[in-house]
């Protein structure tokens, strides 16, 4: 029996059917895959809180200092949220012990882009302005002491003395112009005095559907649409944020534990 082969018309029908089920299933397995990440990522954020708060609990409820700078035997500690640097020798951070796999929930499954810097966990920031203690470099005081570690620090506000912890970002997806950040700042700058330093430490809005994910002061996760550009200048919000690629979460403090 012979058996009859494609016609060109049967052949380009055939593809043109194949080409428009593509079209039509892709988009949905797309979104299955940002879903999923999506909620590994929110899965990390609240492990990040919970680790947090067992922090706290442990430290007559203070949260761990964003970053401290001190003095170990003339080389320079650098004691971040995240992760200890001496030297040039990575140690585990304040939150590992609470976590259960935290080299695995301090990196973003959506995150694809470069480092910060040489820290080894990237995607996520901390709210530095109005949570976390930031240090400053050491540095000679007025009676030419050397002030470093909590001596150089500018201190954060208890979380007892915010008001709505239900939305006050706790840790969330860190992101600015150049990749990721591990700071979080609040849109006025008040804290930093300086609106271009709050520009580098916004949100990024890499999940599906332009969003970004933020774990709360209590506990809870949600996933925000909509960057905010708050009070910086069109030429701070392309050149530092990368808006609307990054930005804040609110155009005030109110997201962030402030006024």
């Amino acid at each position: 029996m012979t058996r009859r082969a494609f016609t060109l018309v049967e052949t380009v029908v055939a593809v043109a059917v194949c080409a428009t089920l593509m079209a039509i299933l892709l988009p949905g397995l797309r979104a299955a895959a940002g879903g999923a990440r999506t909620a590994a990522c929110t899965s990390n954020l609240r492990q990040l809180a919970t680790a947090a708060h067992a922090y706290a609990a442990s430290n007559d409820g203070a949260m761990p200092a964003a970053v401290l700078y001190e003095l170990d035997a003339g080389t320079i500690r650098t004691r971040a949220w995240d992760f200890v640097r001496v030297g040039g020798e990575i140690r585990p951070g304040p939150l590992w012990s609470y976590a259960d796999v935290p080299l695995a929930v301090q990196q973003c499954p959506a995150y694809e882009g470069p480092p910060t810097g040489s820290d080894p966990y990237t995607g996520y920031n901390y709210n530095t302005s109005v949570i976390g203690h930031e240090g400053t470099l050491p540095h000679a005081g007025e009676d030419g002491a050397m002030r470093a570690g909590w001596q150089a620090a500018r201190m954060g506000t208890p979380i007892t003395a915010i008001r709505d912890h239900a939305s006050c970002a706790l840790f969330g997806d860190g992101g600015w112009r150049g990749g990721a950040n591990k700071f979080m700042r609040a849109p006025s700058g008040a804290a930093e005095g300086d609106l271009a330093v709050a520009c580098a430490g916004t949100q990024a809005f890499r999940h599906h559907g332009a969003c970004t994910c933020v774990a709360c002061l209590d506990g809870s996760t949600r996933v925000d649409a909509g960057p905010r550009r708050g009070v910086a200048t069109p030429a701070l919000a392309d050149g530092i944020m990368g808006f609307p690629h990054n930005g804040f979460l609110s155009d005030d403090d109110s997201r962030y534990g402030g006024p």
